[in-house]
């Protein structure tokens, strides 16, 4: 996917475009609708599919003190948007003067003049240009006086609008499975495996802690089923837990996974530390309690352990299920 970061850098050679326009934060199912129309518009009318997208976030620069955080990382969101077959990005640096511009201006000089668009993809809730006076029928009405065909997709999903803002109320509450239904997969993170204070292992339950800057949003406090991703590209089956370790009076959040039923071949020499691993989350299996000393901390991570083999297990034949189905 190419990586445009002004309209300098769009080659004079294109000669059109399908474009969406938005944050694409997550990128869940009403963006992948999005998506999917920009990719299949642009096949049709042979050119470029572009997605045009900001940075910082405009929250950061209206209101940085309510901005929400982040549910991925960047690199993340532009994997996800190459996969869904998106050829070009253009991310365009938001500051209050770009934010300034008439919706008409924003779209003359960026979508018509900038990428040429033939087509422009948004969604009904589509809001641009100063003050957000730009909407789906002000995009139609420029759309037909610069010669641009519009597409308004529905991204309404069973209940609400598939939006960033549920997923973020989901997490917070610890609800990683209607996470994963408004993102169309199990939500992650991504981090480098560090030291530890070592309490895992001489419980018998050795480890792998996320560093604090590990990206993707933190889930709310509790222990999880989860996938763990090697560098090697090895799935492992993993019990997560996230919190401040209140039995021993932690006060720092963390992320931990303790890898469950690893082969006994791989159980000594079977070392983390250093390497990028991704978590995913697939149920909430329980909140954090604090125990009256590690014994009966150890007596409970037994059962999240039997309860994680359970969930992982139905999981992973969901998703061949899945498979064999496609």
């Amino acid at each position: 996917m190419l990586h445009w970061r002004s309209l300098a850098d769009v080659p004079a050679s294109m000669t059109g475009s399908t474009v969406t326009i938005g944050n694409f934060d997550g990128v869940h199912r009403g963006h992948q609708e999005l998506l999917s129309t920009v990719v299949d518009q642009a096949a049709r009318h042979r050119c470029a599919s572009v997605v045009v997208t900001f940075d910082p976030h405009p929250a950061r620069v209206h209101r940085p003190e309510a901005a929400p955080a982040p549910i991925m990382s960047e690199p993340r969101k532009e994997r996800l948007l190459e996969e869904a077959g998106v050829e070009a990005l253009l991310v365009i640096h938001y500051t209050l003067d770009f934010a300034d511009q008439s919706a008409e201006q924003f779209v003359k000089d960026y979508l018509v003049q900038g990428l040429r668009a033939r087509v422009v993809v948004v969604g009904h809730d589509v809001r641009f240009g100063r003050g957000n006076e730009g909407t789906l029928a002000t995009m139609v009405e420029l759309g037909a006086k610069y010669g641009f065909e519009v597409i308004g997709v529905d991204d309404v999903g069973p209940d609400r609008r598939w939006s960033s803002t549920w997923v973020r109320e989901a997490l917070q509450r610890g609800d990683v499975h209607e996470a994963a239904r408004i993102l169309g997969r199990h939500h992650s993170m991504r981090g480098e495996v560090v030291h530890g204070f070592a309490r895992g292992r001489e419980m018998g339950f050795p480890t792998a802690n996320l560093a604090p800057d590990a990206t993707g949003l933190m889930p709310a406090d509790g222990v999880y089923a989860g996938w763990l991703h090697d560098e090697s590209g090895t799935r492992w089956p993993a019990a997560i837990s996230i919190g401040t370790n209140p039995t021993f009076d932690g006060e720092v959040r963390t992320v931990e996974a303790h890898v469950i039923d690893r082969p006994e071949e791989a159980v000594e020499d079977f070392d983390l530390y250093g390497q990028i691993v991704d978590l995913e989350f697939v149920e909430h299996l329980r909140g954090t309690v604090k125990y009256h000393g590690p014994e009966a901390l150890v007596e409970q991570m037994h059962c999240d352990v039997d309860q994680a083999r359970g969930s992982l297990a139905a999981d992973a034949s969901k998703a061949l299920a899945a498979d064999l189905e496609a």
